[in-house]
């Protein structure tokens, strides 16, 4: 029996810390789910995107003429189509932006700021004539000077790609315009005392690139202006709400005159939280009368929608011989992409958040330049920031002489703290999840020639946010639990999980969907690992309100006060001794729920406060062919405070899928771009990320000793901290196994060859 059943058994639970076979299996497996390339409706047209040959460049003239005038070719749409819109800020996914940035995002004004920007857009009764159109429109360009590194594009004379862009966050306001869109600062303490205290001092640069979230599926949708004013979509999409609010703005619509179904999801983990598509979409059917298919292809997913930030992290420790460590300064260089709104925020705060340091400062800037608009990737921000500090902190090990895990025991943040970043630490088990590692047989595991072995932590917040769900008892006395959150990483199993529980009923009795925008409340994206949290809080209390429902009827029937009806194990039981009553099932109840009031249902919405934060320690085994360079990962272990699983096969996969592309953005993945700033690697062939065979078994510990008190099962987060850890984890093991520290990524066998060579 696996450690989460025995948590889940000691507290009662018969359902929560199950394994029940995923309810979307069946259908995903035998190819029957719907996902957003799957949406067929009568006379549908296909659109495509024109997009920029051009890194940077002004468009001085588009004619599309010769387009609109092939036969076949239905509606042609540049950014002339779309409104004037503000600068208003918008919440994009796990971001943030603009909506005249989204806008632009969705369909270039005035400029062209990457390679692979759209310009327009056709739509044709067959993808054949579509892609003829394309070439038909002609776009005169001034092309200009680009900036591709973020350092380069700080630098003052660099080009400028937005010269209304001022420095926020500065005093007194620049005067002059600058890529640099805002700076950041996170402090506590005197920096400069504490450093003036410290008996060590270390300090290293590290430096990661853009990488891909690597979705299978590629951006869908399906979008229909209606006759009758009502606009729908059907998208692949981690918020279908969030879809809706762009899509409104953007084209000056009401929210109400716009209804969007959830599709299947084929991956997302943060890159599908804002719109492409969806827009452009919506404005073709709007000039046509007729619904219109988009689908990008796996070359379009690269070029035009957003990877992470590569960025560059400054490391300064101070500690004592001890290993304490008393002073930290951290700066961190992020790349937005084409317009404002990196994670440097959210990795600003994660960067020292695993650490009670009392004298800390931590800078962050957002800095633009000539690439994709990036969107969020697991835990935004953190795993870059974590690969600097947690460098840093193994080769601040290795000065002391310590070992890895016992320095980060000793400046481990424990319940009752406060973070760096100015919050306080409740329910956390951070050191327990340190000590399972150092406990875990791995770590004490003989190594052979070129393998090495490294340890690295990461942190992320977890969020709660506006949810809604709905619970409905069947006729027969099932149930059905409705929510509003596309299931990515296994939600609709964790919802009815919660339900059941709640209810008093066997998983099989109940049954979880996801609804579109006008059949249930307003709910936040899938994103921040918020929605086992957040959602899961509105699924437990519709359900209770059920059970309250059902415990008024059953005393109705037997005409007793409702505080004489016990609710357990799926049926009402009357407490009055002088009433000798049969229990009453669900079924019972359900099935005379016309005589009691009607139909047994609830629904409730909530803004979920009190997301508990998560901790990962993760260690890494690896070996390094000395004549190729080449790193082969031999063994894994991650360990993670996760509250309680509420499905622990789920947990690990999550936690297995975060290590999976940990160690890809470590070992291989990265933009190649050329002189001219046009990607060179936009496809599965060329970036290279893991499969099945570049990687071992993921080994799992789930941390139960601290579970979420404002979570009706102690739920929290998990979906975030496992891409954290992996990064410094890799670049920590090979460090051990050659001697050589890598501090920039990827560590691919060419780099890693050429620094074993003394080239690097």
């Amino acid at each position: 029996m696996n450690d989460a059943t025995h948590a889940a058994n000691a507290t009662g639970l018969k359902v929560v810390g199950q394994r029940p076979i995923r309810p979307d299996g069946a259908d995903k497996v035998t190819g029957r789910a719907v996902f957003g390339a799957d949406v067929h409706l009568p006379g549908m047209l296909i659109g495509r995107v024109k997009r920029s040959p051009h890194a940077h460049a002004r468009i001085l003239r588009i004619d599309t003429s010769a387009a609109r005038a092939l036969p076949g070719v239905k509606a042609v749409v540049t950014s002339d189509d779309f409104p004037r819109v503000g600068s208003e800020a918008l919440e994009q996914g796990e971001g943030s932006a603009t909506l005249v940035d989204v806008a632009d995002n969705c369909l270039a004004r005035g400029k062209v700021l990457y390679a692979g920007h759209a310009v327009a857009a056709v739509a044709a009764v067959s993808s054949e004539i579509a892609e003829r159109a394309l070439d038909l429109i002609t776009v005169e360009y001034e092309v200009l000077p680009h900036v591709i590194d973020v350092e380069a594009a700080m630098a003052p004379d660099a080009p400028l790609l937005n010269e209304r862009l001022f420095t926020a966050g500065v005093t007194p306001r620049p005067t002059t315009p600058s890529n640099i869109a805002q700076k950041t600062v996170v402090a506590r303490g005197d920096v400069a005392k504490g450093f003036a205290a410290a008996e060590v001092v270390h300090e290293g640069r590290y430096v990661t690139v853009p990488v891909h979230q690597g979705y299978i599926e590629p951006h869908a949708c399906v979008a229909w202006a209606g006759a009758d004013g009502q606009h729908q979509i059907w998208c692949s999409s981690q918020g279908h709400f969030a879809v809706r609010a762009m899509c409104a703005k953007v084209l000056g619509l009401e929210l109400r005159d716009i209804r969007v179904y959830p599709a299947e999801i084929g991956g997302g983990f943060g890159g599908k939280t804002t719109v492409y598509l969806e827009p452009v979409a919506l404005a073709l059917s709007r000039q046509c009368g007729r619904p219109v298919r988009m689908v990008m292809s796996r070359e379009e997913v690269f070029l035009a929608s957003g990877p992470t930030s590569g960025g560059v992290v400054e490391v300064r420790l101070g500690a004592m011989k001890d290993g304490t460590i008393v002073a930290a300064e951290v700066t961190l260089k992020f790349q937005a992409g084409a317009f404002p709104g990196s994670p440097v925020g959210a990795g600003s705060m994660a960067a020292l958040a695993c650490y009670a340091i009392e004298h800390a400062v931590v800078t962050g800037y957002d800095v633009v330049c000539n690439r994709p608009k990036v969107a969020a990737y697991r835990a935004p921000g953190a795993p870059i920031a974590a690969f600097g500090v947690e460098s840093a902190i193994d080769e601040l090990a290795v000065i002391l002489g310590m070992d890895p895990i016992d320095l980060r025991i000793r400046n481990a943040v424990k319940p009752g703290m406060k973070a760096v970043y100015g919050a306080s630490f409740r329910e956390i088990a951070f050191v327990e999840t340190l000590q399972a590692i150092q406990a875990h047989p791995q770590y004490r595991a003989p190594l052979g020639p070129n393998q090495g072995r490294g340890v690295a932590a990461g942190f992320w917040f977890n969020i709660g946010g506006e949810s809604s769900a709905a619970v409905h008892v069947d006729e027969d006395g099932g149930a059905t639990v409705i929510t509003s959150n596309p299931d990515i990483g296994g939600s609709r199993a964790s919802m009815a999980m919660m339900a059941a529980e709640t209810l008093g009923l066997p998983i099989e009795r109940v049954r979880a969907t996801i609804a579109d925008t006008t059949a249930i409340g307003f709910s936040a994206l899938t994103g921040g690992s918020r929605v086992t949290f957040a959602t899961g809080m509105a699924v437990v209390q519709a359900a209770q309100r059920v059970v309250q429902d059902l415990k008024r009827r059953a005393a109705l029937t037997w005409e007793c006060e409702a505080d004489q009806v016990e609710w357990r194990d799926g049926a009402a039981y009357c407490t009055d001794a002088s009433k000798e009553v049969a229990p009453l099932s669900l079924r019972d109840l359900a099935s005379r729920s016309a005589r009691t009031g009607g139909p047994i249902s609830a629904e409730v919405s909530l803004n979920a406060q009190g997301a508990g934060p998560g901790f990962g320690v993760h260690v890494c085994d690896v070996e390094v062919d000395p004549e190729t360079g080449r790193t082969t990962v031999l063994r894994y272990t991650a360990a993670q405070d996760v509250g309680r699983a509420i499905h622990p096969a789920y947990v690990e996969g999550q936690l297995q899928g975060g290590v999976a592309q940990g160690i890809g953005w470590a070992l291989n993945e990265e933009y190649v771009y050329d002189a001219k700033g046009v990607l060179q690697n936009p496809g599965f062939l060329d970036y290279r990320m893991p499969v099945a065979s570049d990687l071992p078994m993921i080994d799992t510990i789930l941390i139960e000793s601290a579970p979420n008190p404002r979570h009706p099962y102690g739920a929290k987060g998990v979906g975030e901290v496992p891409i954290v850890p992996p990064l410094a984890a890799v670049a920590n093991a090979v460090q051990r196994a050659t001697g050589v520290r890598m501090r920039a990524l990827p560590i691919s066998p060419p780099r890693l060859l050429a620094a074993l060579d003394g080239e690097g």
